[in-house]
């Protein structure tokens, strides 16, 4: 955000606002600092927790080296930073899937695509397991802003496969298949390796895709 130079300024005027644009960009630049520490604080603690709900702000901003009061200025709430770390990390395969290369990328036959895109979903969801089952304890999962959005995708896909009568339906039975807590039970209860669950997935996705 810019600042306004003060009205009627002259030389000085131009001085002093050059001194408190200085002045201001170190709060800035502050929260900036503060606010990555934050999430990296966050991120390491929620990936060595046994149970999410375990952490707490407390924990966070001490990790970080921080007062309680600077983490909830920076997001708010415990829901607030849990969804500002997950959308964060989702980041790199939110592009990928807005404009990479295929088979995630936008260019690829939904044939393709959809069996990847489940499978990106379920290696982060891995990759993340704690971090994601914090989120959907803290915020119902369909009404995440990512939810819709790969709900979105999926069913605009599905549509123009041959076979598939509610791509509306068989969008949200598809993202069912790497919500947190199957995955977690899959891989942490059940014990099933990645490659495994990876393979099953992959499976499942591709019959319903044929039709079978």
């Amino acid at each position: 955000m810019s600042v306004r130079p003060e009205p009627g300024s002259g030389a000085e005027g131009g001085s002093a606002d050059a001194g408190t644009r200085a002045g201001e960009r170190r709060p800035r630049k502050d929260a900036v600092r503060n606010r990555a520490a934050l999430l990296a604080a966050a991120d390491d603690l929620f990936a060595r927790c046994e149970k999410p709900e375990d952490v707490t702000m407390s924990d966070v901003a001490a990790a970080a080296g921080v007062g309680k009061g600077t983490l909830f200025r920076a997001f708010g709430d415990r829901a607030a930073l849990i969804r500002a770390l997950y959308a964060a990390r989702l980041e790199p395969l939110r592009e990928a899937v807005a404009e990479g290369p295929p088979p995630l990328g936008p260019a690829t036959p939904a044939r393709e695509r959809v069996p990847a895109l489940l499978d990106a979903a379920l290696c982060f969801k891995l990759d993340h397991r704690h971090l994601a089952l914090a989120l959907e304890g803290a915020d119902s999962p369909y009404e995440a802003e990512h939810y819709e959005g790969w709900h979105a995708l999926l069913s605009g896909m599905l549509a123009t496969v041959d076979g598939i009568a509610d791509s509306d339906f068989t969008a949200h039975a598809l993202l069912a298949t790497v919500r947190a807590d199957l995955v977690e039970h899959l891989a942490g209860a059940r014990g099933l390796g990645r490659e495994e669950l990876r393979a099953r997935l992959g499976e499942f996705v591709g019959r319903l895709l044929d039709g079978g």
